[in-house]
């Protein structure tokens, strides 16, 4: 009977909006915490065992060691973390994205389910969750580094502050898709800068769509070098195909700025829109599409990042009706799309050993500023012409005369509308008192009329001497007639 009678929704709550978790207490809560300090650091690391097993399964000519597996697994996990590693004292500084995305991704979807399982309702009642991924993935990478024996190297600090960064940054990505974000930032940020926000996510989004377009044309018109790449044995071509898996994020990002129109670079060999200088390549499937000189054609493709400044600024048009606003969203949208370029420049380079192909870099603050200039130009010009304008004011002469907007700092329909009225009153007037004038000047200098006696006739209501006096030539006596008809002469005319 409970089922049928309860009401799950208690007055003044949404139907459609998921209730929150009532708040645990005690063992419970630690439970929460303690599952979510481990769950991401267990299930990361079991993710790199599976892989370095499989690889070790299928290569050729090795013998295969689980506990070398399970040895080789911690100086991975920090690899997935972005953590530098030595490799027999050559640096390792190109390390694959796809992990690291990964890994974030596990991380924030881990301190958003803590939360709502601790019922947190602010970003301020979550904070042991954030504390507490943070910490055990910091205190994990250090322990790791510590650890680390053989030819497989990494630095302690690099190791303590690098995971704890990364765990840090998806926690309160996590935590802000349950909570909000915190009372510091939501004070701060207007909601014309969360649209920004918005649009420059989209922005980078779209940049990083239209890289991986790039990369997987150039790919596919190669296909014949990719393939020239693999080896006969499935162990060695399932080796080559996996490493290009897990690179794929770094060479789509290396695109991205290709098509903004830096470029990057390989050891000798530098690709831009603008120049190409060739050299040697690892010979992997991943790398298969570069060219081997430049092409006249390639600046055609600026279009895609324009495009994207357009797509940016068409979604602002209508954010607010002044059009200095809507550029300063488009600002904020290039800003998230610069400092996005930034944190996927830096990550998707680094050293590769001493060799001939050291290092692999993308010009991080060339491609900033020219990712910035690509979205905030074309989007501003975008928003300012396909959005609201507001009417022009009316000229100030028109209102001059009316004393209701002398002094008025404010008006309203109802004294517009009287001024309006007021001053079509005004017109007419005037018009009648010049038409008036007109015509008593007419009469005088044709001497169809005389004022005086037209006065007196008509202050008398006498017709027939108004008919008289007003007579014309050829029917009756003119109005300069002094004596005709009934009419007797003065005294001083006799």
């Amino acid at each position: 009977m409970e089922l049928l009678t309860d009401d799950p929704h208690p007055p003044g709550e949404a139907v459609g909006d998921p209730r929150p978790e009532a708040a645990l207490a005690g063992p419970a809560r630690v439970r929460v915490l303690f599952a979510a300090a481990l769950g991401p650091l267990v299930t990361g690391y079991a993710a790199v065992a599976t892989v370095l097993a499989v690889v070790a399964l299928t290569a050729g000519r090795t013998a295969f060691s689980g506990t070398g597996v399970l040895l080789a697994a911690g100086p991975g996990w920090l690899a997935a973390h972005q953590v530098r590693l030595g490799l027999g004292g050559h640096p390792l500084g190109v390390l694959p994205l796809l992990p690291t995305l990964g890994v974030v991704a596990l991380a924030a979807r881990t301190a958003s389910g803590a939360a709502r399982r601790l019922g947190c309702r602010s970003f301020r009642e979550a904070r042991p969750v954030l504390v507490t991924i943070t910490g055990a993935h910091a205190v994990s990478g250090l322990v790791v580094a510590l650890c680390a024996q053989g030819s497989v190297t990494a630095n302690p600090v690099a190791a303590f502050v690098v995971p704890g960064l990364l765990a840090a940054a998806a926690s309160c990505a996590g935590i802000t898709r349950s909570c909000g974000l915190p009372d510091l930032v939501a004070e701060r940020l207007d909601p014309l800068a969360l649209r920004g926000l918005r649009a420059g996510a989209m922005a980078l989004a779209v940049l990083v769509a239209c890289g991986a377009a790039v990369f997987t044309v150039a790919t596919g018109l190669s296909w014949a070098a990719v393939a020239d790449t693999y080896e006969p044995g499935f162990g060695t071509s399932f080796g080559l195909f996996l490493l290009s898996l897990l690179y794929l994020p770094n060479a789509v990002t290396a695109a991205l700025s290709f098509v903004t129109g830096p470029g990057f670079s390989i050891g000798p060999l530098t690709a831009g829109m603008f120049g190409y200088h060739g050299g040697d390549v690892p010979a992997v499937p991943l790398l298969g599409g570069l060219p081997g000189h430049h092409a006249a054609w390639w600046p055609a493709l600026l279009v895609l990042p324009a495009a994207a400044g357009a797509l940016t600024g068409w979604s602002l048009r209508r954010v607010d009706a002044e059009p200095a606003q809507r550029i300063r969203a488009v600002a904020v949208a290039g800003a998230v799309v610069a400092l996005g370029c930034v944190v996927l420049g830096t990550l998707a380079g680094g050293r590769l050993g001493d060799g001939p192909f050291d290092p692999v870099s993308v010009p991080v603050g060339v491609a900033s500023v020219v990712a910035f200039c690509w979205i905030v130009i074309p989007g501003s010009f975008v928003a300012f012409f396909a959005g609201e304008h507001e009417p022009p004011a009316p000229p100030p002469e028109a209102l001059e005369d009316n004393e209701a907007f002398q002094d008025a700092d404010e008006v309203d329909a109802e004294e517009a509308s009287e001024a309006v009225e007021e001053l079509e009153a005004a017109e007419a007037a005037r018009a009648s008192e010049e038409d008036a004038e007109f015509e008593a000047e007419a009469d005088a200098e044709l001497g169809l009329a005389d004022p005086e006696l037209s006065r007196e006739s008509s202050a008398s209501g006498d017709p027939e001497l108004s008919r008289e006096s007003s007579a014309g030539p050829g029917g009756a006596v003119t109005g300069g007639t002094e004596t005709c008809g009934d009419v007797e002469p003065g005294e001083g005319d006799r």
